[in-house]
Parts: C-alpha cells; sequence; structure tokens
C-alpha cells in the first residue's frame, strides 16, 4: 500500500484516490503460520473466517467498503511474526490485526499493539496471559486453554482414570497449559503421574516415550501444536503406550487427525465451540449454508473458529462508523454487548476482553471426524 503522503508527492492523488474507492478499503492484518507445524489448522481456521468475509463483502462489504485481510507467512516463528506484524501496522497501516496463532508468538506482540493503539481480534490461542489481567488491545473470542485443559482432568477422574501424566511444549504455551493441569488435579485431589516437556523448534520423543511408556498411564495430556503432537502421539503408541491421550483444541482440525492416520481413532481434543455438526446453533448452520455454497463439504472445528472470529471482527468494524480509525474500532470492540453469535452471546468491556467461556471434549471417531 502506498501512504497519503506519497500519493500527494506523485502527482497522482486523484488517480488513485479514484481507484482506491472500487478496491478493498477496510484493511485487516494477519500474521500467522500458512506454512510449518501449525499448517494444516491454521489453513481451516482461515478458509472458516474468509467464508464469512467473503459473505460480507459479496453484500457491498460494510458501509459500502469491503473488508481486505491481508495475511503474511511468520511460519510458526516468534521472530517472523514480530516483524510480520510491524509490516502490517507499519507499512499497510491496518486498522486491526486478527486470528493470530501461537501463545509465545502472541505475546509478543504486546507492546507493539499497545505503542500503535491496534486492536486485535480473535488470536487462535488461549493463553491465560491474554485474558488476565486484561490485555487493552487484545479482543479474545475462544476460552483460555487452562478451562480446557481443567476440564479434560475433570472428566477422566469422573471416569476413574486417575494416573494421569502431561506432556508438554516448553514454551509459554506448555507452561500455560501445565498451570491449567495443576489446578485440575488439585481440584479433583489428584497429582501428575509424570511431567514430561519437549523442544518447541526441535522434539525428540525417542528418550521420552519409552520413559512415558515405563510409567503405565492410564491417560496422557498432550500440550503442544500440529505436527509436533502428531509425531509425539505416534511416539508414544509406538513405545507401548495404550492410555487415553488428550490434546487442546489448537489441534482441532481435519488437518490434524489426516495427519495422525492411523494413531487417531480414540484421541480426545478439547473444543472451545459447539459440534461442527450441530445446527441447533444458528452459527454452524449459517457457516453449514456458506461452506456448501463453495463446495466445501465437511466443517471442522477450526473453521468453525475462523468464521466465529471473523462475525466478531465484522461486527466491530460495523459499529466503528463510515470513517473507522483504530481508535473507534477499539472502542466499538468494547461496546459489544450480549452479542449473539448464533447460539452464544459474547460481550466485551473495558475490564473484560475474554469473549466466550465454552468448552467441550471431543473424540475422534473411527470415521476420522469428532464425536460429542
Amino acid at each position: 500500500m502506498i501512504s497519503w503522503t506519497a500519493w500527494l508527492r506523485t502527482g497522482t492523488a486523484l488517480a488513485l484516490l479514484g481507484w482506491a474507492t472500487c478496491q478493498a478499503q477496510l484493511l485487516v492484518g494477519q500474521t500467522v503460520g500458512v506454512t510449518g507445524p501449525a499448517a494444516a489448522t491454521v489453513q481451516e481456521a482461515s478458509q472458516g473466517a474468509s467464508l464469512y468475509l467473503d459473505a460480507i463483502n459479496a453484500k457491498g462489504g460494510v458501509g459500502g467498503q469491503k473488508i481486505e485481510l491481508i495475511t503474511l507467512d511468520d511460519k510458526f516463528d516468534t521472530k517472523l511474526t514480530l516483524d510480520n506484524a510491524r509490516t502490517l501496522i507499519e507499512q499497510k497501516g491496518v486498522l486491526a490485526l486478527f486470528m493470530t496463532r501461537g501463545t509465545p508468538h502472541t505475546q509478543g506482540l504486546l507492546p507493539l499493539l499497545e505503542q500503535h493503539g491496534v486492536p486485535l481480534v480473535g488470536p487462535s490461542t488461549g493463553a491465560i496471559a491474554l485474558h488476565k489481567p486484561v490485555q487493552k488491545y487484545v479482543f479474545n473470542v475462544r476460552a483460555p486453554y487452562q478451562h480446557e485443559v481443567e476440564k479434560a482432568i475433570s472428566h477422566l477422574n469422573t471416569l476413574g482414570i486417575k494416573r494421569i501424566g502431561v506432556v508438554h511444549v516448553d514454551d509459554t504455551f506448555g507452561a500455560d497449559a501445565l498451570a491449567g493441569a495443576m489446578s485440575g488435579f488439585k481440584a479433583n485431589h489428584l497429582e501428575p503421574l509424570f511431567i514430561e516437556k519437549f523442544d518447541r523448534t526441535k522434539p525428540d520423543y525417542s528418550a521420552m516415550a519409552p520413559r512415558v511408556a515405563q510409567k503405565q498411564p492410564q491417560a496422557v495430556i498432550f500440550v503442544g501444536t500440529g505436527a509436533a503432537v502428531v509425531d509425539g502421539i505416534k511416539a508414544l503408541r509406538a513405545a507401548g503406550v495404550g492410555g487415553q491421550i488428550v490434546t487442546l483444541s489448537n489441534n482441532a482440525s481435519g488437518g490434524f487427525i489426516k495427519a495422525l492416520g492411523d494413531s487417531a481413532r480414540g484421541v480426545v481434543v478439547t473444543q472451545v465451540l459447539p459440534s461442527e455438526r450441530s445446527v441447533n446453533y444458528p452459527m454452524v448452520k449459517e457457516a453449514m449454508e456458506l461452506a456448501r455454497a463453495k463446495n466445501i463439504a465437511d466443517l471442522t472445528p477450526a473453521m468453525l473458529e475462523g468464521f466465529v472470529s471473523a462475525k466478531v471482527l465484522v461486527e466491530g468494524l460495523k459499529r466503528a462508523g463510515p470513517k473507522p480509525d483504530r481508535t473507534k474500532l477499539h472502542a466499538a470492540l468494547e461496546s459489544i454487548k450480549k452479542f449473539d453469535l448464533g447460539g452464544l452471546e459474547l460481550s466485551y468491556s473495558p475490564t473484560d476482553h475474554s469473549g466466550l467461556d465454552f468448552s467441550d471434549l471431543a473424540i475422534i471417531g473411527a470415521d476420522g471426524k469428532f464425536k460429542r
């Protein structure tokens, strides 16, 4: 994009202004791992967001202005995430950032958001640090990871499963989920059977998997992202671990199931939205109809999360008025109260940017689909 100052200097301001009026004018930026270990889930979440954004643009956009989502690939690398965000904010002039992915990646952006007053809508991470204390420029949609893992441990306990271990990635995401696990253990009067961690950039399970197998766990809570979790689950199974394996909602995608292959059946994945096949929820029915119109046969949890996050973004843009800027959009988002997403209500305030608090569990069935 070219700044207004540059347009005036070149003497072509009027011509370019005429061009701009027929182009997308509401610029929103996204830095996310289009490639890398989280790519499968990222692709589905982005596809879900596009379902809604494309539908809005087909009707003329917001206030006659179409929404343009500029996506840059950060390869799930924290440094690239920050570099991309700077490009989007300082060079592209985006109104907001949207659906970043990864806990350390998103946490690294907080000073930049504060510096430029840029709202971030629907980060695809449930880090508790993005909820408490409230982060002024972060508008969460999904529930925190800690709530997910607490629910998972409580559910396992009700089934009589007591010998539960934790395997987690060695970063802020893993530490956050581990804190939730410890809270879940305490609430259920349990102790972790073991706690193991692995390197985020170069996961190696060759020594860990046999150690875990020796403990004979009834269940393993596996915290990590995409390819690292797929490889870890396969390593545990190969080492003889036969207990229940539970992972978190950041892996709730069809691509994750496909990558697991024969190891997929029976894996439990926590969820932050209702079932993607539950047409009793208007949001699901709406997403299904838009997906079918694009010849997309099956909705996935990741697609539904992207879809719902896009609905929140658009609602903020609508409330920001005919000439939105970052400040107006921020105020507009904070004004959202009891917004019906289609069966679930979302509210924000200056002291609460948490969004939804929905959590559930799903198991991967023999047909390769999530079942509740």
